[in-house]
This record gives C-alpha cells, sequence and structure tokens, in this order.
C-alpha cells in the first residue's frame, strides 16, 4: 500500500465507529499465552501455569512506569513476582511482542531501549533495568473477564449473522 493509500485508511478509519482489526505481527502459539492485549495504560493478559494445568496467572505491566502484577485468576499472588518480573510477566512481554511487534509495544509502554535491534528480551531488560515497583492486582478480576468473553466467542457456531450482543455497532457503511 502507498502512502496516499495509507492516509485514506486511516481518514477512513477515524471516521467510522467500528474498531480496526490488526494482523498479528507474527503467528503465535495460544498454549502459553492465550491472551494479551495492549489495554487500559497497561500490557496485560492471561499466561498458563507451567507446574499447574487448571491454573492460569493474570500478568500486567504498566506504561511509563512499568509497575507490574500477576496473580491466579483467583486473586492469589504469583511466588516469582517478588521484586521482579516473574516468569508470567516475560512470556507475557514476548507474546505482545509476537502479536503487536516490538515497536508498537515498546511505543505503548514508553520503553526507551539503546538503538538496535529490539525484541522481547531488550525490552523486558529496558523495564526491569528501572526497578519497578509491585502493583496491586485490581485489574486482574477485569482482564481474566475479558479473556473468559473472548473464550465464549470461539465456542459460536461459523455464521454470518450478527451476534446479538454486539449489534449496538453501526454498520460500517451508511444505508442510502
Amino acid at each position: 500500500m502507498s502512502d496516499l493509500e495509507n492516509r485514506r485508511a486511516f481518514q477512513d478509519w477515524e471516521q467510522s465507529s467500528t474498531a480496526r482489526v490488526i494482523r498479528p505481527a507474527r503467528p503465535r502459539k495460544l498454549a502459553k499465552v492465550p491472551f494479551v492485549e495492549l489495554a487500559e495504560g497497561r500490557l496485560q493478559g492471561v499466561v498458563s501455569s507451567g507446574s499447574d494445568i487448571e491454573r492460569v496467572y493474570v500478568s500486567s505491566v504498566a506504561a511509563g512506569t512499568y509497575a507490574f502484577a500477576c496473580s491466579t485468576n483467583n486473586n492469589r499472588p504469583c511466588g516469582g513476582a517478588r521484586g521482579t518480573f516473574c516468569n508470567h510477566i516475560r512470556a507475557l512481554v514476548t507474546e505482545a511482542v509476537l502479536q503487536y511487534g516490538p515497536e508498537r509495544v515498546a511505543r505503548y509502554l514508553k520503553i526507551e531501549t539503546a538503538d538496535g535491534e529490539r525484541d522481547a528480551a531488550s525490552l523486558a531488560q529496558a523495564m526491569t533495568d528501572t526497578r519497578p515497583s509491585q502493583a496491586d492486582s485490581s485489574a486482574a478480576a477485569a482482564v481474566f473477564s475479558r479473556f473468559l468473553r473472548h473464550l465464549a466467542y470461539l465456542e459460536l457456531a461459523p455464521a454470518t449473522a450478527p451476534v446479538p450482543e454486539m449489534q449496538w455497532f453501526p454498520p460500517t457503511r451508511a444505508v442510502a
């Protein structure tokens, strides 16, 4: 796409009230991190436990301050997030880079890195070098709820009819 076409598409998107769907930067496997998003001023998501198949962790990193939180979906604290990023948060950063690309993740989280190749490890290192504080896990319930909502959509049979709970979205084109 040329720059002019990109600008026109962006202007069309700005005039529309529908959300753009952005393709992942690279395909990713959903087994370890089934849900990742850049929302509410945080990188946040759901990460599977490495030791218990029935346990998941809700992890987040705040933009700018890099304050981090990690707890189970039952709001029990992660044993590995004691003063620094745990493996769940590192996995979340890795999957966010696959989903959104390193530039977008760095821009959203306001990460300053040295010139050169950006990757998940360098972004995580730049954040941990600032010695971020541990945040409360109050957002975990909302993040886990959104994850469960996404899972519910996977159970729907493929159809072209509108999904009733999403009918409040206006059509993408005006009716003549």
